[in-house]
């Protein structure tokens, strides 16, 4: 199976990288220039409340998405009728758009876990990295299932 936007990929054994030890990660964009996902079972110690700029939000949790740009938060959805301007990734699963609005949702209770995964970082692949990666057999690809890619761990 091919990886692409949607795709679920899950560590095997022999993938050797400490980074990826029993992950599970959802691709978010795959296109000609390479590969972004999340690991979206590995939660963070921190939860949102706990970082500076949002200390006035609710204790929601944050999932270590990936060992790229880790000092930044990035999101998926299922609410794009409440959170504008998100990129479909598959079926009714969004990345990204208006953040101000979804941490206005999450504090009032709107939405949910339920509804949204936030992340610190992100797991990204060069032109063609990916593919190789999993020809070698680092990972297998599933299918995305919204059970797996918002499952707690």
């Amino acid at each position: 199976m091919i990886a692409s936007a949607g795709k679920i990929l899950i560590s095997t054994d022999s993938n050797d990288d400490a980074n990826f030890h029993q992950s599970v990660i959802l691709i978010a964009e795959h296109n000609e220039n390479g590969a972004l996902g999340f690991v979206v079972n590995k939660i963070s110690e921190r939860t949102l409340n706990e970082l500076a700029e949002f200390s006035n939000s609710l204790a929601f949790p944050l999932f270590e998405g990936g060992p790229v740009s880790n000092e930044y938060l990035y999101f998926i959805h299922k609410r794009n009728d409440l959170i504008p301007d998100g990129a479909l990734i598959i079926d009714d699963l969004y990345f990204g758009g208006d953040f101000k609005q979804a941490i206005t949702l999450i504090n009032n209770y709107t939405i949910t876990t339920n509804d949204i995964k936030i992340f610190i970082g992100y797991c990204g692949w060069n032109k063609n990295e990916l593919e190789t990666e999993i020809a070698e057999g680092s990972w297998y690809v599933k299918n995305y299932n919204h059970s797996t890619a918002f499952a707690e761990k």
